[in-house]
Formats: C-alpha cells, structure tokens, sequence
C-alpha cells in the first residue's frame, strides 16, 4: 500500500481519524492523531513531536538529556504498509512511524529506523533474512467494585478448559480482530495464570513482526474494554502468579534459496551449525540484551529461577527454562519450521529495540563463530553451581540496575547503536529505577499495571 492508496482507502471506508503511533524507551506506545481532511498532507510531513518526547520515562518524568530537549522538534512519517482500519473502532485507522529530523534526516534515537539497519546489515553482510514472531502473555482483568483494585477476571488454571469459556468471547473477537488487521493468529488460550491469556501470530519479516507487536497489544487492550475489561502485558502484575513473558520466536532465511539456514537434517536436533552460533551470540550479550527485552523494573520479578522465564544464561532443544529454547519442528515441515525461541522477553519492550538486539547480538555469534557451549538437557537451577560454572552458565541479571550496567560495558550495542540511543537509553532507564527505588512495591506494581 502506497499513500495513494491509503487516502484512497480512509476515504472509502469512512475512517476519519488516522493514529499515527510510536514506541519510546519505556516500550509504551504513544502518538498522535490526525483528521482525515489534514491526511494528505501529513503523508507527505509528517505530524510534529518535539525532541524531549524520547526522554520520558514509565512514570512521566522527563529525564534532562543532552540532545533531548524540549527545544527543537521531530516528524512522525508513517509507513503506507502499516496502513490499519482498527475493527473495534473502524472510523479509526493507525500506522507506525519512524522518528525524522526537521530536516527530513533520520533521527538518532528512532527505534524503528535503528531495527531497519540492523535488518539491512543481515541482508547486505550475510544474506540473511529474519522472520520473527512475539507471543504475548497477557491478563484479563476486572475493577472489584468494592476495592477499586483491579483483580483477574477469573479463576481458571493453567490450560483449563474453565479458561477458554470463561473468556472464550473475547477470545473469538481477538481472533476476528487480528485476522481483521491483517495478521494471523495460530495459538489462542487460557495461560498459566488465572485469567491469563496467550496469542501467537504467524511468523513475519522482522520489521512487520515489531509492527505486529504494536498492533496486537493495542487491540488486545481495545478489545478488552468492550466487555469491561483491562488488558495488562505488565511482566508481574500479580507477585503471587505468574509473570507474562512476551517470547520471540527466531528463524534465519537465505534470501537467494529461500532456504532455513537453522536446519540442517544431518546436525543433532536438525539444528544447523549457523543457528548455534547465533545462538552463541545471544548468549554472549544475554546480560546486556536483557536491558532492552526485559526493560522495566517489574520485569525481574519474573527473571526468576523455576519460572518458565530465564534465570541462566543457557540455551537447549525444547528446554523451556533455558534463555533460548531450539524449538521442535512440525512433522514433515522440518526446514519451513526450525526455529529458535528467545525466552527472556517481555511486553514491556520496545519490540523495535528488543528484536534489533536480538538480531544483533546473533549475528555477532555468526561473524565470530561463537560457541554456546553444550546444550542443557534440565533446568539450569537444578544442575549443582560447580557444573554450571563448568559449563559457563551464569546468572541473567537480577535487577534492571545491574542489566543497564551489562548494557553500557557490552562494545557491540555501543557501536551498533547512535550515540544518542546508546546514551539516552541508559539514562531513562536509570531513571525509572530512581523512581522505583524510592516507592513501595504498590507504586511499582500498579505503574506497571497501568500502563502496560
């Protein structure tokens, strides 16, 4: 879709207002919107945003960053492809946009255009393409009219068949929704905790897959208030349940083939010599690569051993406590569906900045050949500290203080990275684990809540 076609599009099918959205550092996605009388002129300039937008954190503050200042201004420019009737509110449409200069020039401290260029240096340097998929974990909550305190909708266990009734509704709506927006959905259930829900999409090219992301969460939340209901993708919404993980699933294509460069029939799990080293880098720059996928404070309250999460830096095949899982293919699809599948993950990323990393960081693993060692057959926590030290298994990070810190002493995402990202990066992050600090656990409990 080109913006010809967008105008085309909005005017036929009565849309009268046009978000058009991005995602900062904190991971909430935020914009403005435009009437569909102004749009043709806002295809083609974009709708203003000033500079210090970047620099606020999950608790609204805005942080005084050099380059980030409430004097000079930016331009939102939507991408026509992103171009999306919202179903729940259909005089609605929304795009995603990437963050330029005045000037028109890239802006340092555009997530999105930084994702493109490390999706460019795949292509350009190996000839790879990556296709990727989040799968979201989310809770369906109700506000306790006595309390005001919002509390999980219902009281089903893990997979009950309970789950799918009692939410079974919203259930099929999201499905209609995400079909509706152009996107696939294969997985929809009932998750571990009461009233938490899980949605898998089909596998995209990496910068539809980060597009997807916004898409999905947005209407998840949407969908929700229409049976009076909140959605919340927060990491730990409730400390006494489990936390919701948003887990990306990682394939690498060869664009001249066509071929899935993971598989290989004759390496052991069909699992290729390349997808091991790209699994060696992940696990190389793990400790700084949870600053930017498991960005929030409240998120490492599910980094946590024997949480289905990630609490070692350990990869192995269908080893669903390890960092990274080598995935099983289907049955007669073996190449289609090798994959890999990144646990340390959450929805209060940035999709941009966390799938950027990932990439990143496992593309670093190819280039130097980096091996991730033997593959762990157990969970990591039961294997005595002498053999994990043998084998190079460590802790992730246990806080997003200690995660920030990995990040800034990690050389790949300071050279890969503007300097203005790389900086102001680290500086709203440490921000928001002042703000954290210095409150109780309500405070970090309901801000996450409330805004993811």
């Amino acid at each position: 879709m080109n913006a010809q076609d967008v105008l085309n599009t909005a005017r036929t099918e009565g849309v009268e207002l046009i978000r058009f959205m991005y995602c900062d550092f904190t991971g909430v996605q935020r914009g403005k919107i435009t009437s569909v009388d102004d749009l043709a002129n806002r295809l083609s300039h974009g709708i203003n945003l000033t500079k210090a937008q970047m620099a606020f954190t999950l608790v609204n503050t805005v942080v005084p960053i050099e380059g980030m200042e409430p004097v000079g201004e930016l331009r939102m420019m939507p991408d026509p492809e992103t171009f999306t009737i919202l179903p729940w509110l259909p005089s609605h449409a929304s795009m995603c946009c990437d963050l330029v200069e005045s000037n028109g020039q890239p802006y340092d401290a555009c997530t999105r255009t930084w994702l493109k260029r490390i999706i460019q240096r795949a292509s350009e340097k190996h000839g790879i393409r990556v296709q990727a998929a989040f799968e979201d974990e989310f809770y369906l909550c109700r506000q306790n009219p006595q309390t005001g305190r919002w509390e999980p909708a219902d009281d089903s266990g893990i997979y009950h068949e309970t789950g799918f009734d009692y939410q079974g509704e919203y259930l099929t709506e999201m499905t209609r929704t995400l079909r509706a927006m152009g996107m696939m959905p294969e997985m929809v259930y009932h998750e571990g905790g009461p009233a938490q829900e899980e949605i898998s999409i089909r596998h995209a090219p990496a910068l539809r897959a980060a597009d997807n992301q916004m898409k999905l969460r947005n209407a998840a939340r949407a969908v929700a208030l229409k049976y009076g209901l909140r959605a919340s993708f927060a990491p730990k919404p409730f400390p006494w349940t489990f936390g919701s993980g948003a887990h990306v699933h990682m394939s690498l294509w060869d664009e001249k083939t066509n071929k899935n460069l993971m598989y290989d029939p004759n390496a052991e799990g069909a699992f290729s010599q390349l997808g091991r080293y790209f699994v060696g880098g992940l696990l190389k720059h793990l400790d700084a690569l949870v600053a930017l996928t498991c960005p929030s404070y409240n998120s490492y309250r599910r980094l946590q051993p024997r949480a289905w999460a990630t609490a070692y830096r350990a990869w192995g095949f269908d080893n669903r406590q390890a960092a990274v899982r080598v995935a099983s293919p289907f049955w007669g699809r073996e190449m289609a569906t090798s994959n890999i599948e990144i646990k340390a993950s959450d929805s209060s990323s940035n999709p941009y900045l966390s799938l950027g990393a990932m990439i990143a960081a496992g593309l670093d693993g190819i280039e130097n050949e980096i091996d991730p060692g033997e593959p762990c057959a157990t969970d990591p926590a039961d294997l005595p500290e002498s053999e994990r030290d043998r084998r190079g298994i460590t802790a992730v990070p246990s806080s997003l203080r200690e995660a920030v810190s990995a990040f800034r002493a990690d050389p790949l995402f300071k050279e890969l990275m503007p300097e203005l990202m790389w900086r102001a990066y680290q500086q709203v992050k440490l921000a928001e684990c002042e703000a954290f600090e210095h409150n109780d656990e309500e405070f970090e409990f309901k801000a996450h809540f409330d805004v993811f």
